[in-house]
């Protein structure tokens, strides 16, 4: 298979990285591409915290590296970097990527501090080293995807599933598979009609985009063969939390006996045993109250946003990972195999 591929969201070193003649993270606007190719410059700790918030930076692993590479921005001191790390993990509670690795490079620096060593370069190394494998477990996982695809097969999905969708569509062509992506819009910031689309316009993908209330409609007349998104957060018995809207596709999707799988990367939080411990954001609902900018809704009209919703397990055909397909009930088993260079995951507390 062809090692190249030609999406910009299937490497994230090209999306952020660190610049160190500017001392600053650069990260690509996700919130304006592919409209328009900009590239913001965060120079600070909170600069960068805001930007997550702000959805410049979007998907559970590209925000938690651009996390870990602004903790290298903090104030040189283990109060500066505790501070640092804390500030970042309130940025988004759900996805559990960001949880894995600002308590690790945290957990670097203060080793670097104790050491007298480098602890920015400590920072650094460690992320980089997290990009780097992140993009190997997307393609790993992307290239699992698409052997549950067949040619000519109309696939549904939700948000922007990232690098793993981008692999799972590129490694399909390569087969000589041709797949017809269908991605939902997903208000209010239109990652499927923007990202997704844009994803499948790059690889050659036929794609379609339809608004968020279409998906079990178009079920209903023969219209989707399968069902394939991502995941924030994975629990140990199968549970996943995905952008709001993708439960009641699931529950569309087994109501017409269409398979759903998840793209899971690298498997479950061995810290979230059930659904029971999944925070879910909830964002300001006036960002429903727009749409690309413009209001949409009357004035005077209230709104709400949980960002994020949880679909059960007996939901989801099977869960996919960069060591293979499993179904969601037995998905701990991915962290019975063993995997070279795969990272622990723990709490702030340990750090």
């Amino acid at each position: 298979m062809d090692a190249t591929n030609p999406a910009i969201l299937a490497d994230r070193f090209k999306t952020l990285h660190y610049d160190p003649e500017q001392d600053a993270v650069i990260l690509l606007n996700r919130a304006k591409y592919p409209f328009e190719t900009e590239y913001v410059t965060c120079d600070t700790v909170d600069a960068v915290a805001q930007a997550i918030e702000r959805m410049i930076v979007q998907g559970g692993p590209p925000l938690a590296y651009a996390a870990g590479l602004g903790l290298a921005l903090a104030e040189p001191t283990e109060a500066g970097y505790r501070a640092a790390a804390q500030r970042l993990l309130d940025t988004r509670p759900t996805a559990d990527d960001l949880h894995h690795i600002i308590p690790q490079a945290l957990d670097r620096a203060l080793q670097a501090l104790a050491k007298g060593s480098d602890p920015k370069q400590a920072v650094l190394t460690y992320v980089n080293s997290e990009i780097a494998r992140g993009n190997q477990v997307s393609r790993r996982c992307g290239e699992h995807a698409a052997s549950l695809l067949e040619d000519e097969d109309r696939v549904l999905t939700h948000c922007i599933a990232g690098a793993a969708l981008c692999w799972m569509l590129w490694t399909a062509k390569q087969q000589g598979k041709r797949i017809h992506l269908i991605a939902t819009e997903t208000r209010p910031y239109l990652q499927g009609a923007r990202l997704t689309a844009q994803c499948a316009k790059e690889l050659g993908v036929e794609v379609t985009v339809i608004t968020d209330g279409m998906p079990a409609h178009m079920m209903s007349q023969g219209m989707i063969d399968k069902f394939i998104c991502a995941a924030d957060r994975i629990t140990m018995d199968g549970h996943i939390t995905n952008k709001v809207g993708t439960f009641q596709i699931a529950i569309a999707a087994h109501y017409h006996g269409i398979p759903f799988y998840v793209l899971g990367y690298d498997g479950p939080d061995p810290n979230t045993p059930d659904a029971s411990g999944i925070e879910i954001e909830w964002r300001d609902g006036k960002e429903v109250l727009f749409c690309g900018g413009k209001r949409v809704a009357v004035e005077g009209a209230r709104a709400l946003y949980p960002a994020f919703d949880i679909t059960p397990p007996h939901l989801i055909a099977g869960i996919v990972t960069d060591k293979g397909i499993y179904p969601p009930t037995l998905i701990r088993r991915y962290w019975e195999q063993p995997t070279s260079g795969q990272s622990s995951k723990h709490s702030i507390e340990n750090a």
